[in-house]
Order: C-alpha cells, then sequence, then structure tokens
C-alpha cells in the first residue's frame, strides 16, 4: 500500500518537479561560465528537458525564449519576437489552413475511398489503398491529421470484412456455395456508412490526464462496438480479424509519418530545417521545393514499399493466427460496399472542386517558383521591378487562403425565410465561402506554429551568441571519421530520439547542433541536415512518438509491444534507405561532394 501510494504521489508531482529541478540544476552551468555562450546553452538544455519530458505543453515550452533570452541578456526582445513569425512560419500556416479547406470540403473521403476502391479489395491491396492514400494526403497536410481522418474508414473496411467472412462461413457450414449477391444483400451497409462520416479531425485530438495525445472518438466508438465480434480467444475468426485490424493501421501509421518526408510541408522538421538554413545563410541555397520532391518522394516511394512488404511478412507469413487470403466472392462484395459508399458521397460539388483546383494550383506555384532547372515564376516577376523583391513560399500559399475565403462554396445564396404562418419574404443569406474563419480558428493547431517558431528562436540565439561556433569547433574531431559513417549514426541517433519527443522539438534541437557539425567538419551542411530532418519523422516504435501513433494504437486495441515489434525494424530499413538516397540521389541533385558558394555566405565566423 505504501509502494502504491508513492508511485501514485509520483505520477501526480513528476511534472511540477522536472518544471522546477531542471532550470536550478542546469543553473551551475551559466555560474560556472559566466559568458554568453553558456546562457544560451542554458536556456536551450531547459527547451530540450521539457520538450522531450512534455512536462509542459510543447507550446508553452516553445514560448521560453521570449523572455529568457532578453532577461539573460542572449538577444534583444524584438529579435526574438522576429523570428517567430518568419515566412517559414506564415508558410506552414497558409498549409494548414489549406488542410483544413481540404478537410472542410469532404475532399480527402472522396480521394481515400476512390483510391482504395480501385486499387483492389484483396487485404494486401487493401493495405496499399490505404498507405497510398495516407501517404498522399501526408505529403501536404500534418502526419497526425493525415491518420484521424482514415482511422473511421479503415474501422468500417475492417468491421465489413469479418462480417463478410462471417457469413460465407456460415453460408459453408450450412453447405450452400455463398452467391454474391446474397452476401452484399446481408451487408448493413449503412451502420458502416455512419462510421466513415464521422469527421475524425486534427481537432479530434485530446489528452488525456497524463498527457499521453488520444483521439476523442465520443459516440463513434460506441458505434463501431455495436458491429465487434465476439471476443473469445479460441475463435480463429476473431484472431484474424484482429492481426487484419492491426495490420491496417500500422500500415496507416506508417504511411502517416513517411508522407510526411515528401513535401516540406509535410511535417514540422522540414520547415524547422528551411527555417534554419534561410536564417543562416544569406544566400539561397539548393534547397527549395523542388529539389526536396526531387530528393524525398523517391525515398518516401522506397519507405513505402518495404512498409508494406514487411506488415505482409509479419502479418500474413508468420504466426498461427495470420491473415488468410480472401475469395473471389468476399472481394466481389468489398467492391460493391465501397462502391456503395462512394456513391453516398453524391455528385463532386463546387466546394470539392474549388478546394481542388486551389490546392493543385498551389502545389504548381510551390514547385516551379524556383525550380532551378529553368527560371522560376518568382523570378519573372522579381524582373519585372525595379525594386528586386524577392518571393518566398508563403506568398503563393497565403494568395490561395485567401482566394478560397472569397470564392462560395455553393453557387445558391437565396432561400425563402418564414416566420410561423408570416411570410417575412425572400431575403439573401450570407455567401460562405470555402472557407470560413469559424472553421480555421476551430481546426487550425495553432500550438504547432508556436512550437516552430520556439525552435527558430533557439537556433537563432545559438547563432548570435557564439554557441554555434563553439559546439563547430568542439565537433571538428568528427572529421577523422568517413563521411558516410557520420550520416548514418546522426540518422539513427535523430530515429531513436525522436521516439521519446516531439518530432518538431527533436529537430529544433539537433539541428542547429548537426549544421555546426557540418561546417566543423567542412561538409556540405544539407549532406547531414536533410537524412537526419528526414529522420525526424521515422517515428515508428512508440506512441508517444507522435499523436498519430497514439490514435493508432487505440484503434487497433494493440500493445505497444506489437507496435514497437513492428515499429523498430521500419525504422532500421527507413534509416537505411535514407542513408542510400543522400549518398546516390542526393549527390546528384544537390553536388554534395564540393562546398557550395552560398556556405560562405554564413553569418557564423
Amino acid at each position: 500500500m505504501k509502494t502504491q501510494c508513492l508511485w501514485s504521489g509520483f505520477t501526480d508531482w513528476w511534472r511540477p518537479l522536472i518544471i522546477v529541478s531542471t532550470p536550478v540544476v542546469l543553473s551551475l552551468l551559466p555560474i560556472l561560465a559566466a559568458n554568453v555562450e553558456s546562457r544560451c546553452a542554458y536556456v536551450i538544455m531547459v527547451m530540450a528537458v521539457y520538450w522531450m519530458t512534455e512536462a509542459l505543453p510543447l507550446a508553452a515550452t516553445a514560448l521560453v525564449p521570449v523572455f529568457a533570452f532578453p532577461l539573460l541578456g542572449v538577444l534583444s526582445t524584438r529579435a526574438v519576437c522576429q523570428v517567430y513569425l518568419k515566412d517559414t512560419n506564415v508558410m506552414f500556416m497558409g498549409g494548414l489552413i489549406m488542410a483544413v479547406a481540404v478537410e472542410h470540403s469532404d475532399l480527402h473521403k472522396r480521394i481515400a475511398l476512390f483510391v482504395i476502391l480501385h486499387v483492389g479489395q484483396s487485404p494486401r491491396l487493401l493495405m496499399a489503398g490505404f498507405m497510398i492514400t495516407t501517404t498522399f494526403l501526408s505529403m501536404w497536410i500534418s502526419n497526425t491529421a493525415a491518420a484521424a481522418m482514415i482511422v473511421p474508414i479503415v474501422d468500417a473496411v475492417v468491421l465489413e470484412l469479418a462480417k463478410i467472412k462471417m457469413i460465407e462461413a456460415r453460408r459453408r457450414q450450412d453447405g450452400v456455395a455463398p452467391v454474391l449477391q446474397e452476401v452484399t444483400v446481408s451487408l448493413p451497409r449503412q451502420s458502416c456508412l455512419k462510421l466513415c462520416d464521422s469527421d475524425a479531425t486534427f481537432s479530434d485530438i485530446i489528452l488525456k490526464d497524463d498527457g499521453t495525445p488520444q483521439l476523442d472518438r465520443k459516440e463513434k466508438t460506441g458505434k463501431a462496438a455495436e458491429f465487434s465480434l465476439p471476443e473469445d480467444s479460441d475463435d480463429d475468426d476473431y484472431k484474424e480479424s484482429q492481426c487484419v485490424r492491426k495490420m491496417f493501421f500500422l500500415a496507416v501509421a506508417f504511411a502517416a509519418n513517411i508522407g510526411g518526408t515528401g513535401s516540406p510541408l509535410g511535417c514540422g522538421p522540414n520547415l524547422v530545417m528551411m527555417g534554419i538554413l534561410q536564417s543562416t545563410f544569406s544566400e539561397p541555397t539548393d534547397l527549395n521545393f523542388a529539389t526536396w520532391m526531387m530528393f524525398n518522394v523517391p525515398g518516401m516511394i522506397l519507405c513505402g514499399i518495404l512498409g508494406w512488404c514487411w506488415l505482409q511478412v509479419l502479418y500474413m507469413c508468420c504466426g498461427n493466427n495470420r491473415v488468410q487470403r480472401s475469395s473471389p466472392a468476399q472481394e466481389q462484395a468489398m467492391k460493391a460496399f465501397l462502391r456503395e459508399h462512394y456513391r453516398s458521397l453524391g455528385r463532386i460539388t463546387q466546394h470539392e472542386v474549388v478546394v481542388f483546383i486551389s490546392f493543385s494550383f498551389l502545389v504548381f506555384l510551390w514547385v516551379f517558383r524556383a525550380p532551378g532547372f529553368i527560371p522560376g515564376w518568382a523570378q519573372l516577376i522579381t524582373n519585372s521591378f525595379e525594386e528586386k523583391v524577392v518571393i518566398h513560399d508563403a506568398t503563393p500559399v497565403m494568395l490561395m487562403v485567401f482566394l478560397l475565403f472569397c470564392i462560395p462554396a455553393k453557387t445558391e445564396c437565396c432561400s425563402e425565410v418564414e416566420s410561423g404562418d408570416e411570410r417575412k419574404g425572400s431575403r439573401r443569406q450570407r455567401v460562405k465561402g470555402c472557407l470560413t474563419w469559424e472553421v480555421v480558428h476551430q481546426k487550425v493547431p495553432w500550438g504547432v506554429i508556436m512550437l516552430l517558431g520556439g525552435g527558430l528562436a533557439m537556433a537563432e540565439a545559438a547563432k548570435v551568441s557564439g554557441l554555434s561556433v563553439f559546439i563547430g569547433q568542439q565537433l571538428q574531431h568528427f572529421s577523422a571519421m568517413p563521411k558516410q559513417l557520420i550520416v548514418f549514426v546522426v540518422c539513427l541517433m535523430t530515429a531513436m530520439l525522436t521516439e521519446v519527443a516531439s518530432n518538431t522539438a527533436t529537430a529544433s534541437v539537433l539541428l542547429p547542433v548537426i549544421k555546426d557539425l557540418a561546417l566543423g567538419i567542412n561538409v556540405n551542411p544539407l549532406y547531414l541536415m536533410l537524412p537526419a530532418t528526414v529522420c525526424c519523422a521515422y517515428a515508428f516504435m512508440l506512441p508517444v512518438a507522435t499523436p498519430g501513433n497514439a490514435i493508432i494504437l487505440t484503434a487497433a486495441r494493440m500493445t505497444t509491444y506489437e507496435m514497437m515489434r513492428a515499429g523498430v525494424v521500419m525504422n532500421v530499413l527507413c534509416v537505411m534507405v535514407i542513408t542510400l538516397m543522400i549518398n546516390t540521389l542526393g549527390v546528384v541533385i544537390f553536388d554534395l561532394n564540393n562546398i557550395p558558394s552560398w556556405v560562405n555566405s554564413t553569418a557564423v565566423l
């Protein structure tokens, strides 16, 4: 009883203890070394501990530089605040708003069901459909939002697969061959359709009392439970159904994390890196939207294929209760279910068309702003005026966001308004745009924007205080190692650290150090920073690594051990892939064997 009370007290008070003890213990650093570098390092170390332990909300910790750096004489208040809304942050905010527009129009459901319907209906092809859809969505919206959007659809498909097999098994027991029409008619489609219609979004993510992120399913979980198979440990059908559920949901988790590497907007670490490069070097670097995708999309596809194959090995080739191949009748019944649900979405609306065209045009503007192999449209605009303005990616995304506020979601804007028996007459209603501020205010995760700003503030303080120079000098000893080994060690270390800390927090802490390491050993900064940034998204093992993993763990009803067993292999595979890609394709795209001219424009001297 006494031990239980002590443990209960620790779980209740560990966060306050870390919040108070961390700055007190680390205060020895600025006391013993009374210089600006040690004071800057003190703030960064305190923030790193808070971010890794999540003793405070991540966004709250990101506000520490606003008061800590000025009070300790590292940076002025104006200098700190300016980096919180640099053009990189505005681009990120615009991307989040565009993701909200996609979600608000239900375009993601149409895309997901269209892909799943046309890829195939066997378990391995359904898994491929889920991975393709999640990967594509995760390239443009947050990993967590992409996973949460797909969860209700996967849930309904898993339940429908179980019911199809159960119906077919009962008919075989009765000695009657399963008939496609009878199987299809027996499906309670409407009940499952409600599951797919549920709006599982980024805004549905809540924090439990212990700080663990989870999906707020509310009544949705209760509805799903009505159609669950009986949990009989001796029932082979139930065990196979659970294997299917775990395989599909792990595929979604893997795809969400991998897809975030495909574009600069996919996840926070990508923008942290671009912000650090922009604030460190005065000249444009070789990394832009086009070159990022040229390098990362092939690696993203390769990692996705490896993940798809690995899950088949784990759940379809190993174990006693492995996933069985489906019969033609089962696949036809599943296809009928998916087709019926796709038709239930109705005809494509004006809202979806406008959002799809806007998003497609935005991607075009991002890719061809400064592609490198041809003059970009931004350069043409710059050359058209005497003032040589520089256009970055925040400009096109905010243009598209503004247009979505302006363009109406529906063309019908008049209606008859009556009160009781008295006719008030025809009154013109307010025309709603494809985006409204109410939707944006409710669904945009504003804390993520503050987290990105906090990371950039740390990098700026390390540069101005001279801490970057000191770290770079200390890391020059690594020059004795082959650079291929250095990049592998950096990637592996980053992938392990991101399992226990936020992806963006990991990037904010490590990338400035890795940049200084590259400069210290005289290699192209992109050679180490780019693969390390990508590895920040390789969080496959633990539910605490990302909110998306926590959502999948709950939805799949699996244990942490099962997620770790599948995730550790994915971590190793993906680290090997990114190490291979940076030494092959990366060398070709970025000329990594030579030191670029823009490195000489660095302010870190």
